[in-house]
């Protein structure tokens, strides 16, 4: 355990984080950025003022929880958004405009986003309005100004920057017909007195927040989305979160790479799928560690000298080396070799050491992930997965790993998902099984 547990169940309590999701590095590094800045002699003191002080409590969060977003992230999601919206708007005939939800919005890319998509889609200013949530004061004074760098502009499609921007130091300013659809303001999901919570909107954005709650905490935001989304809305998720809310009561459009669910017609036994494993099809992935070494027909005698061998010639290439150099790259070698010689302590310790220096990389949380099945921890494998896929959507092994432990968990509807966006990243690179 930790010596800073005692800001790990703070942070659960105050916003339902589980450690797991993001690892005990990544809050201990936030801690002591957040002391050194509060210029604190150490932690008992900054624990103190962090009782005191909801001010550094917010500041805290925001340290752990820092937001990765950019312009049209996911785009297959915002031209569905825009074909569903035109749909929509020619059922209610003039009787309302469509209510858009973006929560959590961070520094506002995605609500303006999504202004901008319905635009494009041919929508007028009066036939549609984006309310947009976040728990950040920061973040909501950064979206309000709604100037953007470079960083806020990725992938290959920046045509809507000359629609809808206008060069301003340090970089572009979203145009005002823009931002007079977006209105921001602050709150918690998980607060019952939320003004956006007692109404249902057409259209719900929430994306990648569930994956850092834990389980009764996930159960309660999903609860609260559906609540927040009309019968005949439709709510977009993040990537690695749809086999949650398959188990919550809601089923996918069936889009591709839009991420998209709607109520279900009809009900769904949830505790059954939870708790009693189906007897599964077979599933053309990549068998799980925990199942091949802890299945419960195995042989007591476990032959564990190189348990990630069998993975070892593709996790490495999840991340190409180009991205990272130095330490850093040096780091990801030693975590492929420790793990491959069954060094697991190890392999685990120089995660540790690796997100303690360098930003958050996909190819450590899986690592994470296989290294805590081996381990027979399921769920704390597939939060491992689920962030590493928040941080690279089309990872092809944590896409493969997590499909097995859902399917062991009797979820198929979840694991096929996760196998069909695997085989569509095969085809749009080119590659062949």
């Amino acid at each position: 355990m930790s010596e800073d547990a005692r800001f790990f169940a703070f942070l659960k309590h105050r916003i339902g984080l589980d450690v797991a999701s993001v690892g005990e590095a990544i809050i201990e590094r936030a801690v002591r950025q957040r002391c050194a800045s509060a210029k604190m002699a150490d932690h008992d003191a900054y624990w103190q003022l962090l009782l005191a002080s909801t001010e550094e409590q917010q500041a805290l969060i925001e340290a752990v929880i820092v937001p990765e977003t950019w312009f049209f992230r996911y785009p297959e999601s915002f031209v569905t958004l825009g074909k569903l919206a035109t749909a929509r708007l020619a059922q209610l005939d003039g009787a309302r405009p469509l209510r858009i939800l973006s929560l959590p919005c961070s520094t506002g890319e995605e609500p303006y986003s999504i202004a901008m998509a319905l635009f494009d889609a041919g929508l007028q200013a009066q036939q549609f309005k984006v309310e947009a949530v976040d728990i950040s004061p920061l973040s909501l004074q950064r979206a309000r100004h709604g100037v953007y760098g470079k960083n806020s502009f990725r992938g290959g499609e920046t045509g809507f920057r000359e629609r809808y921007f206008t060069e301003a130091e340090p970089g572009f300013s979203v145009q005002e017909r823009v931002r007079e659809r977006v209105g921001f303001q602050a709150g918690n999901l998980l607060d019952p007195a939320l003004p956006v919570a007692q109404s249902a909107y057409d259209f719900v954005f929430c994306r990648n927040l569930l994956i850092y709650f834990d389980v009764e905490t996930q159960r309660r935001g999903f609860d609260a989305l559906k609540r927040m989304t009309r019968d005949d809305g439709v709510l977009f998720i993040g990537p690695a979160e749809g086999s949650l809310l398959g188990r919550m009561g809601m089923a996918s459009i069936g889009v591709a790479q839009s991420f998209a669910f709607r109520h279900r017609l009809e009900p769904v036994a949830e505790q059954a799928v939870l708790v009693a494993p189906a007897v599964l099809p077979p599933l053309p992935v990549e068998p799980s560690p925990s199942a091949r070494y802890a299945a419960p027909c195995a042989s007591p005698v476990r032959n564990t000298p190189r348990p990630f061998a069998a993975l070892a010639s593709t996790a490495g290439a999840a991340m190409p080396r180009s991205n990272v150099s130095g330490e850093a790259a040096e780091l990801l070698d030693s975590i492929e070799k420790l793990a491959n010689q069954g060094k697991s302590a190890e392999a685990r310790a120089a995660c540790e050491q690796y997100l303690k220096r360098h930003e958050p990389a996909a190819p450590v949380f899986y690592w994470l992930g296989l290294l805590s099945e081996v381990g027979g921890d399921a769920p704390a494998a597939q939060g491992f997965y689920r962030k590493a896929l928040y941080l690279q959507p089309q990872h092809p092994q944590a896409l493969a790993q997590l499909a097995a432990l859902l399917a062991a968990q009797g979820d198929v509807a979840g694991a096929r998902r996760l196998q069909e966006r695997a085989a569509r990243g095969v085809i749009k690179q080119g590659r062949h099984p």
